[in-house]
């Protein structure tokens, strides 16, 4: 008992004791040695992490947007749907972004990241997973009724149609039956939707927790870093996709020797599940790092005369609070609900950032559906093949972008832009871009030239949607004119198929079948020469491949100046509202973006790019299937156009945003922007400052007030 006593009282003295020992211990680690802390190898670590997911969501991402035609294709679905289909990656989004980023900062934000990550790759191998389980790819053509009659290599394709049709008819009817892949698509809605969730906490949690523990000065550049590697995501992810649609559906499956179509045919289905399986494989990968991440980080302390009293100061109050205060009660729901009201009362009344919103929102509605359908656009307006499209994007549009925005981050450090000339900035380069791309006007291409659809068969221009695919020279022919199985005349006109050319002979097989003694090609009246025809469609003139150097070059510089203000425009909105309330606002931000520009822009967009529609394909089962040929004239109108009148109002709105900047900011006396925090704060007396600069119990909107 005695020995017991005595112990208690030595531990009791001990614990006296302590915070005098411990207040000297800090005391001395706080003298100004200079050495290097463990904080800045874990941020280091966590901005490489959070680098990669950026790599390995915007590749995730790209796969998609370089996807769309080949599953729009695949599936025999209108660009509307595929649009929907797209647009279902920003309702996953949806469901979580609010909570996740307001909640998410409450929890250990790299798990929370790296349970993303995992997310994303399940999302991203559910989307691959239809083609495991789809029959092989069956396309319109009049060569499989060749073949299920056994007939040879020389073949009439008159009389092709006149003996053969109801057989094939008759097949087709059968494998409709046994079809089960109707609504295979809606996995890939799914997976999209999986990814979007998964997607969610990387941006607010990620850029949160680099604002929260790195110097402020440096926070811009980090961020132009991350958007900048960022960036290579999409470059590799219209590569990749590049590489994808060069091979076949099926390939490995079937004898491409048999296979009638190119890559430059609109029938065309490239490996599209081949980039998802990938771009799942990455985001696996780039969920590893940040389950070894720590919650929090020591944010480094700014060089200056007084850090050891300052750093003093911070650990007598931090070291008073561990010793003194018992533990926090938990909170109930209902505060935690009615303080997230309150937060997002504030955001929402701000000025400053509900204008800021509401431009980005128009910005982003033209930016996602013209994203979105960009490679549809090249194939259709310059004839190129969809694997090229990919290829030119990912090589000459998005270079130019990243450098764009590491270019604005290192501005803004350089010449230290405070909130009304990081505005003024990044609207200017905005605009710069807009009036560029209005030059894309100029330089499109004319309609393919089809008989009977954009010309009559004598070759004269006919209405628009005013279809006559049968004519004198055909009437012999009782041809369907609902298959497209184009063949290129010699005369340059192509023709919807060798049947309704009026070709009579055939030499050949597979793609190197020649068709001989077409009558419609004789018929036309500017034609002399051979009345021959090749399978697929006639290039577009060489006049329309100069004019895409053109509209190469436009997109370049374009991208360029629009991508140059990206970093400041995006810092803008952190700078709108209270320290405290940066991460709610930036996934407010992201929500609202998300709803009413990420899933409803590809919709409507493509459900007015269907409406320029001159011929639809059609399927197995006799419903109407993907569109085979456009109206180049009026889907440059409508694409452009309605990019064009989205965004031009944004601008109106954007200096209405930079008045009330101005109005607020130029008559305080502000830190820079990439300083951080509240610049509406009074200011304080001087002596009070250097005080409650450091002090951990003072708000950032005071410690911002006294610079």
């Amino acid at each position: 008992m005695t020995v017991e006593t005595e112990s208690s009282n030595v531990s009791d003295s001990n614990q006296e004791a302590e915070p005098a020992q411990l207040l000297d211990d800090e005391a001395n680690k706080n003298l100004p040695v200079k050495k290097k802390t463990s904080c800045c190898t874990g941020l280091k670590a966590f901005l490489a992490a959070l680098s990669f997911s950026y790599l390995s969501k915007t590749l995730s991402g790209t796969i998609m947007k370089s996807s769309i035609t080949q599953i729009e294709r695949r599936f025999g679905l209108t660009s509307s749907t595929v649009g929907f289909i797209d647009g279902s990656f920003e309702i996953g989004n949806l469901l979580v972004i609010a909570f996740v980023s307001y909640f998410g900062a409450k929890l250990h934000r790299p798990k929370v990241i790296a349970f993303g990550c995992f997310t994303m790759a399940v999302g991203s191998f559910l989307t691959a997973m239809p083609h495991f389980f789809m029959g092989y790819y069956k396309y319109e053509t009049t060569s499989h009724s060749a073949s299920s009659a056994n007939l040879t290599s020389s073949i009439n394709p008159c009389s092709l149609h006149q003996d053969v049709n109801e057989t094939f008819l008759q097949v087709s009817r059968s494998d409709c039956e046994k079809e089960p892949t109707s609504y295979t698509w809606i996995y890939i809605l799914l997976g999209n939707m999986l990814r979007g969730i998964g997607e969610t906490p990387i941006t607010p949690l990620g850029i949160s927790y680099l604002d929260d523990f790195a110097k402020e000065e440096n926070v811009p550049v980090y961020v132009a870093c991350l958007h900048t590697i960022g960036m290579l995501g999409p470059m590799f992810g219209f590569l990749l996709g590049s590489l994808c649609a060069r091979l076949y559906v099926d390939v490995g499956f079937v004898d491409l020797g048999n296979i009638t179509i190119t890559p430059q045919d609109s029938r065309w289905v490239g490996a599209w599940w081949l980039g998802f399986l990938i771009a799942g494989v990455t985001s696996l990968l780039a969920a590893i790092p940040f389950c070894f991440l720590p919650k929090s980080l020591k944010k480094p302390k700014e060089a200056n005369n007084d850090q050891t009293s300052y750093g003093l100061l911070e650990n007598i109050g931090s070291m008073g609070k561990k010793l003194t205060a018992a533990k926090p009660k938990p909170r109930k729901w209902s505060v935690i609900l009615k303080d997230f009201y309150t937060s997002l009362k504030k955001v929402l009344s701000n000025r400053m950032y509900f204008t800021f919103m509401c431009c980005s929102l128009l910005q982003f509605n033209s930016f996602i559906g013209f994203l979105t359908y960009k490679p549809k656009y090249m194939e259709q307006q310059y004839g190129q093949s969809t694997s090229k499209s990919n290829f030119l994007i990912g090589l000459t549009s998005l270079p130019p972008v990243g450098l764009g925005i590491f270019l604005g981050g290192l501005l803004m450090k350089k010449y230290k832009m405070g909130i009304i000339g990081a505005t003024k900035f990044a609207f200017s380069m905005s605009f710069v871009a807009y009036a560029l791309t209005l030059l894309h006007f100029f330089v499109g291409c004319e309609n393919h030239m089809v008989a009977g659809i954009t010309v009559s068969y004598q070759g004269k221009p006919i209405p628009y949607h005013e279809n006559a695919v049968f004519s004198e020279c055909n009437s012999d022919c009782k041809c369907s004119s609902n298959v497209w199985d184009p063949v290129c005349g010699d005369n340059g006109v192509t023709y919807v198929s060798a049947c309704l050319a009026g070709c009579t002979a055939s030499v050949g097989q597979g793609k190197n079948t020649v068709f001989h003694n077409c009558s419609c090609i004789e018929a036309s009246s500017s034609w002399t020469g051979n009345n021959s025809a090749t399978l697929g469609q006639c290039p577009k003139s060489e006049d329309c491949s100069m004019k895409f150097i053109y509209y190469t070059v436009i997109q370049v510089i374009s991208g360029f100046c629009y991508a140059l203000g990206g970093t400041p425009a995006y810092l803008i909105m952190f700078r709108c509202v209270q320290p405290e309330l940066k991460s709610l606002a930036v996934g407010l931000y992201t929500l609202i973006m998300r709803m009413l520009a990420g899933i409803p822009a590809p919709v409507y967009f493509g459900a007015l790019i269907d409406k320029t529609c001159l011929k639809w394909g059609s399927t197995s089962c006799g419903h109407q299937g993907a569109c085979r040929l456009y109206d180049s004239s009026a889907y440059r109108y409508v694409y452009l156009g309605l990019s064009a009148v989205l965004r031009g109002p944004s601008y109106l709105i954007a200096v209405l945003f930079y008045i009330l900047t101005k109005k607020h900011f130029q008559n305080k006396d502000c830190r820079p922007i990439e300083n951080g925090g509240r610049e509406d704060a009074p200011m304080n007396k001087e002596d009070n400052c250097k005080i409650k600069e450091h002090l951990p119990g003072s708000s950032d909107a005071e410690n911002e007030s006294c610079i």
